[in-house]
């Protein structure tokens, strides 16, 4: 990356703690808790319903997980799945996996069977690690993958109390012999001793250390390389922006399969030698719970998130003031969510921005500097971005409206096996989002809107041409499309619309049944709204803006 302009507008808006560039150490991604746990091995990493896991009791599994993943077959480069709720399984499995020089893949437990032979297919994903719940799903799409070896790992092992005590989470699926792969134990796995001698697999940390999931310019799910590199450059921008330190304590609600809640409630937090308080699953009231109880002084949201607190009953009288700052992201923060939680919490709702792309969050607002409402921030420390005109070629001057682009030390490596997307993505070492936006006098930038058609759905990307091929795929329907429209409560929403064949009736339950049969729940259409026409282009091209802003005038 060429070297960093001193001269951008953002930098002295930066908080006085933050610095305008930082050093980030060419190492392995797995030395961020290493280096944590021998700097401080008694010290607290992970809390989990109340019970404490101090580094080195991580550090040391992990080194076992890997090992035993060595043991099982894995080797250097190869793909592994990861099918888990936040967890300590989480954490050993993620660093074991990168220490036996292996590539993690994390995905969401909750697709479906289709959504997940899609992405372990496509990945080459040889092995995965999910709990019990899973197996059976899992078991289902073996013959359709690559999938080896199954490692199923037990929440209630990682418990303070027994299993029936933690609400949300009991542990259903069965064990069966006789599968299409082995299945092990990763308890049992953890109890094997290191071979003598054993060290972590050498890697250069310009490898791919994940394999992660995101939408590409057209839609279709694409898996993005990050590099060791990239993501401890990222840790550093995080931990810098916050001046996150060892007495920190993050609450991670946020999936760690998703690209922010790996970056910052994870590494980000082992890089400062902190806290994260793990929750595997976001319940508004739980969360208030854990708040008032664990004492945490940051954590990460998106707005759907702070509009559920506001309807708990007797929200008021849960102790928050231990919270200093939230990252938010993912979609628009509005001033009544904002201005009610801060009042409510005495914490800063830092609204930003960030891509998978580039690991994930590369501008923000200052933690303690100004807001400025609507805005995604100032881009992070040897963040370089610029607003450019919609067709690449000029540069624009504050103020005008164009395609944001950036370059940085987080860029992805590229879209696996996509030479072509990865060409059309990254250009003379920018990045070109695909958002569009501007920036102000001051350095901020906006998004006014996005060049794809992409829907976030409370902070999850959907992708419009997959639900577009469902929708094609249902023997009633002659034609239909999915559009995005605001939603108060989770940024967006879901609404398709249909043109039955002729003689054909259905309803909306139906067809909303359809949906949740095949679609992961924030993936499922909300509204179903049947028509004899759509409005098309002169090309015969279903005009999907025009039916969201139909809605919008509503």
């Amino acid at each position: 990356m060429p070297p960093f302009n001193t001269n951008q507008p953002w930098l002295q808006h930066y908080d006085a703690n933050v610095p305008q560039h930082l050093d980030y150490p060419h190492i392995p991604l797995y030395r961020l808790l290493d280096d944590a746990a021998e700097r401080t091995p008694t010290t607290r990493c992970a809390t989990f319903f109340g019970k404490g896991y101090s580094y080195r009791s991580l550090k040391d599994a992990s080194d076992h997980f890997a090992a035993a993943l060595q043991g099982q077959g894995v080797t250097k480069g190869d793909r592994v799945a990861l099918l888990l709720p936040n967890s300590p399984q989480f954490i050993i499995a993620y660093y074991g996996i990168l220490k036996a020089g292996a590539v993690i893949v994390p995905l969401n437990p909750l697709y479906t069977e289709r959504e997940l032979t899609f992405h372990l297919s496509d990945s080459g994903a040889e092995t995965v690690v999910t709990i019990p719940m899973f197996l059976e799903k899992v078991a289902g799409l073996l013959p359709q993958t690559t999938v080896k070896r199954v490692i199923y790992a037990r929440l209630a092992d990682f418990l303070p109390f027994p299993m029936g005590l933690a609400s949300g989470l009991k542990e259903r699926g069965e064990i069966k012999a006789g599968k299409a792969a082995p299945l092990v134990n990763l308890t049992d796995l953890l109890k094997q001793p290191l071979p003598a001698g054993w060290q972590a697999e050498p890697v250069d940390p310009d490898d791919m250390a994940v394999l992660i999931y995101s939408g590409g310019t057209t839609g279709v799910a694409k898996g993005i390389m990050l590099s060791h590199y990239a993501l401890v450059a990222n840790a550093h921008q995080l931990q810098a922006w916050v001046n996150l330190d060892a007495e920190g304590r993050m609450l991670a609600v946020l999936p760690l399969f998703h690209g922010l809640g790996m970056s910052v409630t994870m590494n980000a937090v082992f890089l400062a030698g902190a806290e994260t308080v793990l929750m595997p699953r976001f319940q508004a009231k739980a969360v208030l719970e854990a708040v008032q109880k664990f004492k945490p002084t940051f954590f990460i949201g998106v707005p759907t998130m702070f509009v559920a607190f506001s309807n708990v009953p007797d929200v008021d009288k849960y102790d928050l003031r231990s919270v200093k700052g939230i990252f938010v992201g993912a979609a628009p923060l509005t001033k009544g969510i904002k201005d009610e939680f801060e009042q409510r919490s005495g914490a800063r709702l830092i609204e930003g921005y960030g891509l998978t792309e580039s690991v994930t969050g590369i501008m923000a607002n200052p933690f303690h500097g100004q807001h400025k409402l609507g805005s995604i921030g100032l881009p992070f420390p040897d963040v370089d971005c610029k607003i450019v005109s919609l067709d690449g070629t000029t540069d624009l001057p504050p103020g005008e409206t164009g395609e944001i682009v950036l370059r940085s030390p987080t860029l992805m490596l590229g879209y696996f096996n996509r030479p072509d997307d990865t060409a059309e993505t990254i250009k003379d070492g920018w990045l070109f989002t695909g958002d569009i936006g501007h920036m102000d006098e001051d350095g901020y930038f906006y998004i006014t809107d996005r060049k794809k058609e992409l829907i976030i759905v409370g902070g999850f990307n959907v992708f419009p041409r997959e639900i577009d091929e469902l929708i094609a795929l249902h023997p009633k329907v002659m034609e239909g499309i999915c559009v995005g429209i605001p939603d108060e409560r989770k940024g967006e929403r879901i609404k398709v619309f249909i043109v039955l064949k002729e003689g054909e009736t259905a309803t909306t339950d139906e067809f909303k049944a359809y949906f949740r049969e095949h679609l992961v729940a924030y993936k499922v259409p909300s509204e179903v709204e049947f028509r004899s026409e759509l409005p098309k282009s002169m090309i015969g091209k279903i005009l999907r803006r025009q039916l969201r802003e139909e809605e919008v005038d509503k």
